[in-house]
C-alpha cells in the first residue's frame, strides 16, 4: 500500500499484510486457549502456577464473546463464510458479530457490497440464514 493511500477497513484497504493474514474468530481462539489450558492443568500439580493472569483474562474474554461454542459449529461457520469468497477480515467480523439483517451486515462490513463480488442482498441474506441455522442447531 503506498504512503498516499489511507487505510480504510470499510473499503477493505487494510494493508497487504492484513489481507494475506489468517484471522481467527473469537470462537476459534476460545477453542485453542481451552485446549492449551487443559494441557497446562495436566502438566502441573498446581494448575494456577502455569496460567498467567493475561492468559486467564484472554480465555474469559473470548469465551464470553464467542457466538459459537461447539467445535463442529465453529468449523461450519468458517466453511459457510468461505463459500462467499470473503476476505479473512470480513469473515471474522461477520463470524464474531453475527448480524441478523442484510443492513446490519453491510453496516459492519461495507466491503461485502463491492461490485464484481457477486454478493447481492439475496446472497447476503442466504449467508446470514445459514449462520443462523448453525447457531440454532448448535
Amino acid at each position: 500500500m503506498s504512503g498516499e493511500e489511507e487505510e480504510n477497513a470499510a473499503d477493505l484497504k487494510i494493508g497487504e499484510e492484513f489481507l494475506k493474514a489468517k484471522c481467527l474468530m473469537n470462537c476459534e481462539v476460545a477453542l485453542i486457549l481451552e485446549h492449551k489450558y487443559e494441557q497446562l492443568q495436566q502438566m502441573s500439580e498446581d494448575p494456577m502456577n502455569q496460567v498467567s493472569q493475561v492468559f486467564e483474562k484472554s480465555l474469559q474474554y473470548v469465551k464470553r464473546f464467542s457466538r459459537y461454542k461447539n467445535p463442529d459449529a465453529v468449523k461450519q461457520v468458517r466453511e459457510v463464510l468461505k463459500e462467499y469468497q470473503l476476505a479473512e477480515f470480513e469473515l471474522c467480523v461477520l463470524g464474531n458479530l453475527c448480524p441478523e439483517t442484510v443492513e446490519e451486515a453491510i453496516a459492519m462490513v461495507p466491503s461485502i457490497k463491492y461490485k464484481g463480488r457477486g454478493l447481492d442482498d439475496e446472497k447476503i441474506e442466504k449467508m446470514l440464514s445459514d449462520l443462523s441455522l448453525i447457531k440454532r442447531f448448535e
